[in-house]
């Protein structure tokens, strides 16, 4: 049966938050859940990441939690009737000093102060996802006034973006350092960061990590213009990451809709080449929040995403508040397991001519070469304290799977990340050092993944500590 290599990451939410749907969505293809910390508290978090181990470790499946921080939200205030119909051509206001709760078409307040100082005059303001689109006209110290260019439904605390980027909105708040503490507590496996724009921002979020004692990776969520306006900007990202998330929403309304497909591309090469995880996000199935079935060009959309090799796909409204769950995340497994059938991806032309940085990379990309190119191996062994071998090997386009031998029940779940990469339970401990890739192979053939007489490639080191990859092997089991 073929593995499927493309990691599912599901939002859990309303829809997804009982046992009996969250168990149904890991049986589906579920490989990480994803609580957002834009909504709900504490104990929600703590109650479904309780649940997802729980029923994970039921079924015998590694599912790694993710932790999304709320960030800075640029919101305007709510409105005297809940909505306004605004015309285009009128003017609108967006104003520090009126009440809260009492906007109109003509004027609403907003929760963002600086935005002020953040606007100049022709600049273009686009709220709730780019459906409404204002043109600056004049800025002082109190309020944005503006022209409606796109008109239309606007409702209370919409979102503000400026094309091009530009807000000064620092990228974590309060709210986001409290989370920090809640998400070291619950020991979870990654946190997303929202809206950095250099790399430095995503190594305060290390440091508060660190401080409240977490070993979480961090996922850069790439939603800023700044952060891509050229390679230099997009790889400092990258480089202080342990991955990133193409946000298409909020990206899409910063860069616009025409430049997004490229300037996705462009971040899962990027990423692939820096040996990070990239996950591809937003809006992949919207219409299967009220339908049983995904349409023609969102089935394309997951699939163009497997086809340029993006770690993960991933689902937010979809799982956390849509009518079918399940069916969504089955679905979006299907098409990743047919697009991957597709010969080019399993066909790499992967770092010709580079040179390698570290032993532990070298190996693990000699045996990337050796599994494409030897067509009788079936497997890949990685022994692994961090999971960082077995992610340098799945930056390389492979059929071949690579299993995961750890210790560690948190190197474990982070690898479920990972495309193309499966952990099983093995205690390295428990098995004298030198006899310890005969024995992981032996668990291979034993749980039906390796048939007898079929070739395997073993990774190791010479002692199980973090970077201490030095040799490769290749058996007969």
């Amino acid at each position: 049966m073929q593995k499927r290599r493309t990691k599912i990451v599901a939002t859990l939410g309303p829809a997804s938050s009982s046992p009996e749907v969250i168990e149904k969505l890991i049986l589906a293809g579920m490989d990480v859940a994803r609580l957002n910390f834009s909504h709900g508290s504490a104990q929600d978090h703590r109650e479904r990441t309780e649940l997802v181990r729980a029923l994970a470790a039921k079924h015998k499946r590694r599912v790694a939690i993710m932790g999304d921080l709320q960030g800075p939200k640029i919101r305007i205030a709510k409105f005297r009737n809940q909505h306004v119909d605004l015309v285009e051509g009128n003017t609108f206001t967006l104003s520090n000093l009126h009440p809260n709760d009492e906007g109109d078409d003509t004027i609403v307040g907003i929760d963002y102060p600086s935005l002020v100082r953040d606007c100049r005059p022709d600049d273009e303001l686009l709220l709730d996802d780019g459906r409404i689109v204002l043109r600056v006209d004049r800025v002082d110290e109190h309020a944005v006034y503006t022209t409606i260019t796109q008109g239309g439904v606007l409702s209370n605390n919409k979102g503000i973006n400026r094309r091009g980027g530009g807000i000064s909105a620092p990228t974590l708040t309060e709210k986001d350092k409290a989370d920090i503490k809640t998400i070291a507590e619950l020991e979870l496996d990654y946190v997303a960061v929202s809206f950095p724009r250099y790399g430095h921002d995503i190594t305060t979020a290390r440091e508060l990590l660190e401080a409240a004692g977490s070993q979480a990776w961090i996922i850069a969520k790439i939603e800023r213009a700044e952060a891509v306006a050229d390679d230099a900007a997009l790889d400092d990202l990258i480089a202080a990451s342990d991955g990133v998330m193409v946000a298409r929403g909020d990206l899409g309304v910063e860069v616009g809709d025409a430049r997004l497909a490229g300037i996705q591309k462009r971040i899962i090469l990027h990423a692939r080449t820096l040996n990070k995880l990239v996950i591809t996000a937003t809006q992949m199935m919207e219409s299967m929040v009220s339908s049983r079935l995904p349409t023609r060009a969102e089935v394309s959309d997951v699939a163009n995403a497997v086809l340029d090799y993006t770690d993960a796909v991933m689902l937010s409204a979809e799982s956390a508040a849509g009518q079918y769950p399940v069916e969504a995340v089955a679905a979006m497994a299907r098409i990743c397991l047919g697009a991957e059938q597709e010969p080019g991806t399993t066909k790499s032309k992967h770092r010709i001519g580079e040179t390698f940085n570290r032993c532990d990379e070298t190996i693990a990309l000699s045996a990337m070469y050796a599994a494409n190119h030897f067509h009788g191996i079936k497997a890949i062994v990685s022994l692994t304290e961090s999971g960082h071998t077995p992610l340098i090997m799945s930056r390389i386009r492979s059929g071949v799977p690579i299993y995961c031998y750890t210790s560690h029940p948190a190197t474990e779940r982070r690898v479920a990340m990972f495309r193309g990469v499966y952990a099983l339970p093995f205690d390295t401990n428990v098995v004298a050092w030198e006899a310890i890739g005969d024995t992981a192979v032996r668990v291979l053939v034993e749980q039906g993944h390796l048939k007898t007489g079929e070739w395997v490639i073993i990774t190791k080191g010479d002692t199980p500590h973090d970077g201490g990859t030095n040799s490769m092997r290749i058996v007969c089991a």
